[in-house]
């Protein structure tokens, strides 16, 4: 009898944890360890949110940031992998910014040069999180890369344009002859990066730039990891397919660019239904849904048997309440192909087990069709925070 609550915690944590999974996912008891972390979070978070301790993000942030300090005193960090490796916290015109410099140096020759945009949905993780900053310690040093990890700012205190502009900024500031000539890095050779929200604005800050005639550097690629590009279409197969998947569950997507784009929450349920869509919505055109559509853009595989869902009318007001969703430094898939054209040859990966898939698939597509060389990696066992695995069994959606 004296075991029987230990049994019955067992079976309680064993049904909370375990989560069914797609059956070629390589080590699932990963892939729950992060879901259970990251919805831990999440049910705290609206907890706190329900009690009126101010908001559910911010509850979310700490518990993140926590689980990352408790990860680093449980096993250690393996910065000491690149001790030779120079990280600086400086500032870009406002921006905050970490610098790492290879351990080669610049005397006599040009390093490439790097800028990485942080994952979280617009909202948590950070240049300090362990897995981003190893991350970037390992490009600069593989690569004999100058790496720039952007911090900027994000939800709850600033919404969209903030985090773009904040990243333009840095951008720009980056690109200038005065910071490339002090960090010998080749003009020629300089990459745009990020993972989900950071690929996002990875996508957007590259289309920014290629069309801006006052810079006279520019970036020569962009690599962009499971990135978001939209929040027009929550119905493509990737949706629907993954709508349950681990570790970034559809409503948490939707919730999080609601939060982006300063929308009430209320309309998350309109959202995931495409009400907020609808052929009613006269600023939606023709030309923009061509843009993001799917039975055209995605090869044939990934349509399987899913029909497009385009609602005809629902009640005003969830478009004009969010208007940032037609905004293309919002959503870089609905650029035009006069845009899509000047952007730098492009490194896109997508997995089969996450509801990004089929953004990063049909930027691939319409990159491809404007004239831009694409380099495509398409994971089939690969789920959305794959690369957060890197060094931890952490993940940033």
């Amino acid at each position: 009898m004296k075991l029987l609550p230990v049994v019955l915690v067992a079976v309680a944590i064993a049904y909370y944890v375990y989560i069914p999974l797609p059956d070629n996912i390589e080590q699932p008891w990963k892939v729950m360890l992060l879901d259970t972390g990251f919805r831990t979070g999440m049910h705290l978070s609206s907890l706190k949110t329900w009690l009126g301790y101010g908001s559910n993000m911010e509850y979310v942030k700490y518990f993140m940031e926590s689980s990352d300090d408790l990860l680093i005193r449980l096993f250690g960090s393996e910065s000491s992998q690149w001790p030779g490796v120079k990280v600086s916290d400086i500032i870009f015109t406002g921006v905050p910014v970490r610098v790492y410099e290879p351990p080669a140096g610049g005397e006599g020759h040009l390093r490439r040069g790097i800028m990485f945009i942080h994952g979280g949905g617009w909202t948590i993780g950070s240049t300090k999180t362990a897995v981003y900053d190893m991350f970037c310690r390992m490009m600069s040093d593989e690569l004999n890369a100058v790496v720039v990890s952007v911090e900027y700012r994000m939800y709850p205190e600033v919404h969209f344009p903030v985090p773009y502009l904040d990243c333009l900024t840095a951008a720009k500031h980056f690109l200038s002859r005065e910071v490339l000539t002090r960090y010998a890095i080749d003009p020629e050779r300089i990459a745009v990066s990020g993972d989900s929200a950071g690929g996002n604005l990875a996508a957007a800050i590259a289309q920014e730039i290629s069309v801006d005639d006052t810079m006279s550097v520019k970036f020569s690629v962009q690599t962009l990891i499971y990135p978001a590009l939209q929040a027009l279409d929550f119905k493509t197969p990737s949706y629907m397919q993954n709508e349950f998947v681990p570790p970034l569950y559809l409503s948490y997507l939707v919730q999080f660019w609601l939060q982006y784009l300063a929308g009430d929450i209320s309309l998350l349920s309109q959202c995931l239904a495409n009400n907020h869509s609808s052929l009613q919505h006269s600023k939606i055109t023709p030309e923009l849904r061509a843009r993001l559509d799917w039975t055209v853009l995605l090869p044939p595989k990934y349509k399987k048997n899913y029909k497009r869902v385009i609602v005809e009318k629902v009640s005003q007001g969830a478009v004009k309440e969010v208007p940032g969703l037609l905004d293309v430094r919002a959503s870089p898939l609905l650029a035009g192909p006069e845009v899509l054209a000047k952007c730098p040859r492009a490194y896109i990966v997508t997995c089969e087990h996450d509801v990004l898939r089929d953004d990063g698939l049909m930027y691939t597509r319409r990159l491809q069709d404007a004239g831009v060389k694409v380099t495509s990696i398409h994971y089939e066992n690969g789920f959305h925070g794959f690369f957060s695995l890197i060094f931890w069994p952490y993940v940033c959606p």
